[in-house]
């Protein structure tokens, strides 16, 4: 028999993540290495954890494999649990018909059966794919005093990117008096952070109310439905750290955030530990002759070069007279010597061959996406392969195992790419 559940979480994982470009061709973006050792959902399930939210559903769709794998049955979480814990929750045939995730809402409302089954009193909606840290239990406290129906977490953003947001309009008690997707002249600058707490027979009632809505999401259907209905919608305003890195930009700024002098998102507290599944490892080496200033090193790295101001995960080797510098390298990397790296995102199991040159040059729009490719950065695909003493410019992409010829001159220009046969943009 199953145990009633004061609050279970149902955690959306499913997203392609498009505007990561090459680094989400292969893989969801939760599952997507962040800060060395960990990846992007173990952010989320670790407040789940440290708030005493013992029973997660993840809902995965893309690319579900790595994540899957990555999340098991929730040891380094502690959700392996007989009562609860985290259960995988992907699209599944019904007797009737078989149907993908249509959108947020659509994704909960095919899960109604599971969260059923543990009679909860609430139910707390999250995200996979935004780095935060923040007590559930707390936001839960508030929903309860004032008696809401649904509340949503907000947190201030600047007036000039409002517009991005589904922002919240309330009064001086947290009541929401109006809520806007996306407005083009937005009335508040308080913006949803896509974190819900909804008490269950709410949830429940508008889920089936809006399941013919073509695409039924959260922030478009289901709160106005709420706010229509019930009225009594609050705000729970959040003055900590939150990053959504949708973007190769907000990505990499995010990574290299955690390598600053003071770092604005601090992963080393000991009363909200950030945890994660990477096994056991040797311990880094540093090499004689090498370096490292202001960089993160993931275990089992061999570093033979110098790097400054990074983030290299598990495994990562960097050769003699190699120079890494203000770049993310994900496990695996083996970069040989006398590489030279700058503001670069190297996804994992990536070879660099000697004397390559990466990052090197004038920023040039992006003749492959400029929507998803419009900074310096250089971003190349996991599994890739550089060859021997190639030199890349800015704004570039990178996917498959390129061989001299794919280099003209022996040069990716500035805002150029390379997609090998059978490998994703």
């Amino acid at each position: 028999m199953v145990k009633k559940k004061k609050m279970i979480a149902m955690l959306l994982a499913g997203g392609q993540g498009s505007r990561l470009g090459v680094l989400t061709a292969k893989v969801a973006k939760p599952a997507v290495a962040f800060g060395g050792k960990y990846r992007i959902i173990d952010f989320p399930l670790s407040n789940c954890v440290n708030s005493g939210v013992d029973t997660v559903g993840v809902l995965t769709q893309y690319r579900p494999l790595r994540l899957n794998a990555h999340i098991g049955i929730g040891i380094p979480w502690d959700l392996d649990r007989r009562n609860g814990g985290v259960t995988i929750l992907p699209p599944y045939e019904k007797s009737t018909d078989s149907e993908w995730y249509t959108g947020t809402a659509n994704a909960i409302y095919q899960n109604m059966e599971f969260m059923e089954s543990y009679h909860p009193e609430y139910v707390l909606i999250l995200s996979g794919d935004h780095i935060y840290k923040m007590d559930y239990e707390e936001m839960l406290t508030e929903h309860i005093k004032s008696k809401a129906s649904v509340t949503i977490a907000s947190m201030p953003v600047p007036w000039e990117e409002a517009s991005r947001f589904g922002i919240v309009v309330a009064d001086e008690n947290g009541k929401i008096t109006a809520f806007e997707e996306k407005p083009e002249k937005p009335r508040s600058n308080l913006a949803s952070m896509g974190i819900y707490i909804f008490s269950w027979e709410v949830l429940k009632e508008a889920l089936i109310a809006q399941a013919e809505v073509p695409g039924c999401d959260f922030g478009k259907h289901i709160i106005p439905y709420c706010f229509a209905k019930y009225g009594n919608l609050y705000t729970y305003e959040f003055h900590g750290y939150w990053k959504d890195v949708g973007t190769l930009s907000s990505y990499w700024e995010a990574n290299m955030g955690l390598v600053d002098l003071v770092p604005e998102f601090n992963m080393y507290e000991e009363y909200w530990k950030i945890y994660t599944s990477v096994g056991s490892l040797p311990p880094q080496y540093m090499a004689p002759g090498s370096s490292a200033e202001s960089t993160l090193i993931g275990d089992g790295a061999e570093i033979y070069g110098h790097l400054v101001h990074s983030v290299l995960g598990c495994c990562v080797t960097v050769g003699e007279g190699s120079e890494v510098r203000d770049s993310i390298i994900m496990k695996g990397v083996k970069i040989g010597k006398n590489v030279k790296i700058n503001k670069a995102i190297i996804a994992e199991n990536t070879v660099i061959e000697d004397g390559a040159v990466i990052g090197e040059g004038e920023y040039a729009e992006s003749k492959l996406d400029p929507r998803v490719y419009n900074s310096d950065l250089v971003t190349i695909d996991e599994d890739s392969y550089i060859p021997a003493g190639v030199s890349i410019g800015k704004n570039t992409a990178i996917s498959g195992r390129t061989v001299p010829a794919d280099y003209p001159n022996g040069r990716l220009e500035d805002g150029g790419y390379i997609i090998k046969a059978g490998d994703a943009k």
